[in-house]
């Protein structure tokens, strides 16, 4: 008889749940909506129950699916938005709004951490990172400072899946892949960072134990059971933050084979066999969630986001008239054809586009960069401007490529992800830019399959992480760098570089 895992992934909109067979097949997924917040520029935010919500919602809509008794189902795995700040109190209930990955309110929060800890070299020894806005740790130190009575009453502070897992299970805690995006966790070493919280006058007793992301760190409860339609006693593994359990989805647990994803943020994930210094600050440098490795990734804060942007100004009047959430995905297509109509290869005379509209972390860790179009001209129509804005999102992962090269990374493969593997014409260009072999997978799933496949470890799916990606992670398809277009984007993006650093003063005099 087979046996099922389950993922669920917390995702910025909306939860996601899936399920895997113990012979690598995807059987169904659900997902449902939740709401994002924005009570000030610059402020992201979502109430928790409305993850849970959500979550409940997409898993009694996947079994359903299915057509499975819960009982089949060995193992439940999450997956989340990593960073974000729950706050609660003695009865474990929210205290107000959790703050999310792409908040910015934080800048000066970050400085004092790195002043706490005796400079920003002395911080990056500690937990191999630099304080930046999106980490939980300024949020904390923000919540004191503006937030002093609700702060007296935190005794608590979770992230975004691990709030998830408390109400499926009442455990409290997190896994060291997430927990490295606090700013709060000994990467190098895999534990807490006890001295860090020292020096920031921060309760250890706030944050509960950090295991491996395959541990079953409880079970299923009978009030979990009731609102899921999951069995009781059903085991819960601790997950992994977004990041690492789309690796794993996507089989990036070997060195040289790198992710890209495409979603609101663009970022480029790499497996690495040991910590990886991160001197420049530039990147993330976390544990993996497969036992005994680590990864380094960067991150862009508006990567599809800057093509949402886009639609939403460019194509308002479709917009409005697209009532069903499918007529507005064939919008992002009917503009990326209207971009690459005529002789699609040809990139003269389109403007330069700086995707920098939410701030930005990698390539360049700047809380207060903007975006840009450079180079209008009279005649430039909307066609030009989102096919700048293309090129200009696919670049800057080309540049976060290039950093990891120039750190001594192996990139012999690129899995593509996310929106941008959606489109074969934006798959190709992937290709160009990278300049390596890039591949699209036969699932699109990555955070949730990789929650799906840690669970299915844990409740004895399957024997490892590793025997699962050789099952369930395969190939759809391959492409190869053209080496003309590759040289072209190497010279556009050169000109992107230096647009940047002309700008890049303005952005010193802090939001416009």
């Amino acid at each position: 008889m087979s046996r099922y895992a389950l993922g669920i992934d917390v995702g910025t909109g909306g939860s996601r749940a899936l399920l895997l067979s113990d012979e690598g097949r995807v059987v169904a997924t659900a997902s449902a909506a939740h709401e994002l917040l924005s009570p000030r520029p610059g402020w992201t935010e979502q109430r928790p129950a409305d993850w849970w919500t959500s979550a409940c919602a997409a898993v009694r809509q996947v079994l359903r699916r299915a057509k499975l008794a819960a009982k089949a189902v060995a193992g439940v795995g999450l997956s989340g938005q990593m960073h974000g700040s729950v706050f609660l109190d003695q009865r474990r209930r929210p205290l107000c709004n959790a703050l999310l990955w792409n908040d910015q309110r934080t800048v000066a929060q970050c400085r004092e951490i790195e002043e706490a800890a005796g400079g920003r070299a002395a911080l990056i020894g500690l937990v191999l990172n630099p304080a930046q806005t999106g980490y939980q740790a300024p949020k904390i130190a923000w919540l004191r400072t503006a937030r002093p009575r609700l702060f007296a009453q935190v005794r608590h502070v979770l992230l975004p899946k691990d709030y998830i897992c408390m109400c499926l299970t009442e455990r409290v805690g997190s896994d060291v892949s997430d927990a490295s995006g606090t700013l709060l966790f000994d990467v190098q070493h895999r534990r807490w960072s006890t001295e860090l919280m020292e020096r920031l006058r921060f309760d250890p007793a706030w944050f509960g134990p950090a295991v491996e992301s395959q541990d079953v760190v409880g079970q299923i409860t009978p009030a979990a059971a009731a609102e899921t339609g999951l069995a009781v006693g059903t085991p819960v593994v601790a997950g992994a933050g977004d990041q690492a359990a789309s690796a794993v989805g996507s089989g990036v647990i070997r060195a040289g084979v790198v992710s890209a994803t495409i979603g609101t943020s663009g970022v480029v994930f790499a497996h690495c066999d040991a910590p990886t210094p991160n001197d420049a600050g530039l990147f993330q440098s976390f544990c993996h969630a497969a036992p005994g490795a680590w990864c380094v990734f960067g991150c862009m804060l508006s990567a599809g986001g800057s093509l949402q942007w886009a639609r939403s100004v460019l194509a308002a009047d479709e917009l409005r008239r697209a009532r069903r959430p499918e007529q507005r995905d064939a919008l992002y297509r009917a503009l990326i054809a209207e971009a690459t109509k005529g002789d699609e290869e040809s990139t003269q005379g389109v403007p330069v586009f700086l995707p920098y509209l939410s701030g930005e972390r990698c390539p360049y860790p700047h809380p207060h960069a903007r975006g840009a179009w450079i180079g209008l001209r009279a005649d430039h129509r909307r066609g030009d401007l989102v096919r700048a804005v293309l090129d200009g999102i696919t670049l800057g992962m080309g540049q976060q490529i290039e950093l990891m090269r120039a750190a001594g990374l192996s990139v012999r493969e690129v899995r593509l992800a996310g929106g941008g593997a959606r489109s074969g014409w934006w798959r190709q260009l992937q290709a160009d830019v990278y300049g390596c072999r890039c591949a699209r997978m036969a699932t699109e799933e990555g955070s949730a399959m990789g929650a799906a496949i840690l669970g299915g470890v844990g409740g004895g799916a399957f024997a490892s992480i590793a025997a699962a990606c050789r099952r369930a992670c395969r190939r759809a398809e391959t492409l190869r760098p053209r080496r003309g277009r590759t040289a072209w984007y190497r010279q556009r993006a050169e000109l992107a570089r230096r647009f940047y650093a002309e700008i890049e003063p303005l952005y010193r005099l802090g939001p416009a």
